[in-house]
């Protein structure tokens, strides 16, 4: 089975059941992400809420639901060293939270899995991973 590292916007996608929603989903041998996830995912349900976007019983079960996608993902811990890593010169333009999901899961690679693969549905986002030698699934790629 093939290991990925998925980004935030996926597990959005998923968990907003939308149709460009990444198919590969709990198709793996091993998930990992960044503990990361656990601030923007909340985000993103809090600013659903404070826009009148979904009702209470859309803001329960997307808590719920996020929950059950988090436990089938491995965590890593923001270190120094991916922040370290995060801050170095990349060799494409990268937003700051996509350089941290970026560094850790390049850290993950170096130490567990080489043969990871990069998952996000942000274009920009999949270039740097491309360019710093991941392969990435096509969620991205269709219009680089």
């Amino acid at each position: 089975m093939v290991n990925f590292y998925v980004d935030s916007s996926v597990i959005l996608r998923v968990l907003r059941g939308q149709k460009d929603a990444w198919k590969g989903w709990g198709n793996w041998g091993k998930a990992y992400s960044s503990t990361l996830i656990r601030v923007e995912c909340r985000r993103f349900i809090d600013r659903m809420r404070l826009e009148h976007n979904w009702t209470d019983d859309d803001i329960a079960n997307a808590g719920i639901q996020l929950r059950r996608l988090e436990r089938v993902i491995t965590k890593a811990r923001l270190t120094p060293a991916i922040m370290e890593r995060a801050a170095a010169p990349m060799p494409t333009i990268v937003k700051t939270l996509d350089a941290i999901h970026i560094a850790t899961a390049s850290l993950i690679r170096e130490r567990f899995q080489p043969d990871l693969i990069f998952v996000t549905h942000d274009q920009q986002q999949a270039r740097a991973a491309l360019a710093l030698g991941f392969d990435c699934a096509d969620v991205a790629l269709s219009t680089l």
